[in-house]
């Protein structure tokens, strides 16, 4: 009867699924922290790209004004407070104001000035999340914009 006894046991201990819950979130909690930071990331990534991209535009739309004595430092001064007003602070390179002519498909040569606008960007929330399951952190990442307009002439 002991050995009957013991072989039930035996069986009941093997059906029994306790704490294969606990198992199941250990595996899968430190890959969703992953997903959930990278989505945070890459929204904060794509918020500051649209800064970027506006103060590239607000940029050139300043130099277009060249006949009304805008200077180049004007131009990057509104570009610095554009970054600032975003939330964009830190070092990073000094917007670069070309001037230059186009030509258009019907023979006419144009004026336009074209802003470029660079800002590095780190993950903050994913690299410690990529740590915990053997990966790699991010790095910083450059955002770059750039806005080409036609620059105005006084009419005649």
């Amino acid at each position: 009867m002991a050995a009957l006894r013991s072989r039930f046991s035996l069986a009941r201990l093997k059906k029994d699924d306790r704490g294969a819950e606990l198992i199941e979130f250990a595996i899968v909690f430190p890959i969703f922290m992953v997903v959930v930071a990278a989505m945070l990331d890459f929204g904060f990534l794509f918020q500051r790209y649209e800064v970027v991209t506006n103060a590239a535009r607000e940029g050139a739309r300043l130099a277009v004004l060249n006949n009304q004595g805008y200077t180049v430092d004007d131009i990057r001064a509104r570009i610095q407070n554009y970054m600032t007003a975003g939330g964009l602070t830190g070092s990073y390179p000094a917007p670069d104001v070309t001037y230059g002519t186009e030509t258009l498909p019907s023979g006419l040569t144009i004026q336009t000035v074209k802003v470029l606008v660079q800002y590095p960007s780190s993950f903050v929330i994913m690299a410690p999340f990529a740590g915990l399951i053997g990966g790699a952190a991010p790095g910083t990442i450059t955002l770059k914009a750039a806005s080409v307009m036609r620059v105005e002439v006084p009419g005649s």
